[in-house]
């Protein structure tokens, strides 16, 4: 099969897409205002266009039309509903699948009717759509009734998401983290307070650590927030880390927390479980769509920090809850959000998109 990426070269996921497709002995092409940053494989053929985003979107059509000449897919999958979803609308290329992300569905729409409507056209002129959860699928449905939407979640890597044996510490810490940006909407500061509140329940014991991973515009006001509430030495900020760092981060941790405000899929708890930790996320549609309440973690409600704070004392006070937790979550992972059934159910929806 030939297959035309319209994609940003510069997302770890489309580079995943592309290595995974072609390992699958499929011909791959990538067409992208981004360049590289992630690494390709040596079989994926790049072209990268003439023109930067955003203008590519409009004036790079003619440009993608002349690769579907030379190329001649079998099947064009746009990646974001917005810059590369118009970009495939208006070089009409087909038979084209249009994946969503989240922002794209989430947030632009509601900027105004004007990006609602652009949305809108894109969704109807694509031949069928892919969605990575099923939350975001009904909200792609509110916003144009597809009659063709597959669900095709970011698969985990879980030859290289496992677990791994702990880091040499002392006996009695127990170490609590995320790897998250440090913006509003992922609920940073929801975590800081849940620590602080299961922290000082336990009589504050020096053991208990918080590791924190990722940068972003609020780290300053959440470095101070840690400070406030008592925890400051309690709470390590690392900093961004590169994608290929992130098992090691992991297998440092005892508990995986991630309480987003809105998440529109839980790739981040997904790895976290394949490295058989359990986790505590709030009741965003996609950190609850891909948690087991109760068998790999908690889902515990959105802003309620109390809530959160509880499910840690749970979790800390009990080391064969973790471990069972943490079995329940690999099992979970390697069962259905495996990146060999990733690209399997990606490869149906190409096949049903060009039938």
């Amino acid at each position: 099969m030939r297959v035309l990426l319209l994609a940003g070269a510069n997302s770890i996921h489309t580079a995943r897409w592309a290595n995974g497709l072609v390992s699958r002995g499929h011909q791959v092409h990538v067409a992208s205002a981004h360049p590289a940053t992630h690494p390709l494989d040596e079989r994926v053929h790049l072209h990268l266009l003439r023109y930067e985003a955003p203008w590519a979107y409009v004036l790079g059509a003619s440009e993608v039309r002349a690769i579907a000449r030379r190329v001649a897919p079998d099947i064009v999958n746009a990646h974001y509903a917005t810059g590369y979803g118009l970009l495939a609308r208006l070089a009409a290329v087909k038979p084209t699948l249009l994946s969503v992300w989240g922002s794209d569905v989430y947030t632009f729409p509601e900027k105004s009717l004007i990006h609602r409507l652009v949305v809108r056209g894109n969704l109807k002129a694509s031949a069928a759509v892919a969605s990575t959860s099923l939350c975001m699928a009904r909200k792609v449905a509110a916003i144009y009734r597809h009659p063709h939407v597959f669900v095709t979640p970011f698969g985990v890597d879980t030859d290289v998401f496992k677990p791994a044996p702990k880091p040499t510490r002392p006996p009695d810490q127990i170490v609590i983290g995320t790897v998250k940006s440090l913006s509003l909407g992922y609920g940073i500061d929801v975590l800081i307070r849940a620590f602080a509140w299961a922290w000082d329940s336990l009589g504050r014991p020096d053991g208990l650590r918080l590791e924190i991973f990722g940068e972003g515009a609020q780290r300053a006001e959440l470095e101070a927030l840690a400070e406030a509430t008592g925890v400051g030495r309690q709470v390590t900020f690392f900093g961004a880390v590169a994608h290929a760092q992130v098992p090691t981060m992991l297998h440092r941790l005892d508990i995986f927390v991630a309480l987003s405000r809105f998440e529109s899929f839980g790739v981040a708890v997904l790895e976290a479980a394949a490295c058989q930790l359990p986790v505590v996320v709030s009741d965003a549609e996609g950190l609850a769509e891909v948690t087991m309440d109760g068998v790999n973690g908690y889902v515990v409600p959105r802003e309620d920090a109390r809530a959160a704070g509880e499910a840690l004392l749970k979790l800390i006070r009990d080391p064969a809850l973790r471990q069972g937790f943490g079995e329940a979550g690999r099992r979970h992972v390697v069962n259905h959000y495996s990146w060999d059934k990733s690209l399997d159910a990606m490869l149906v929806a190409y096949e049903r998109t060009m039938a």
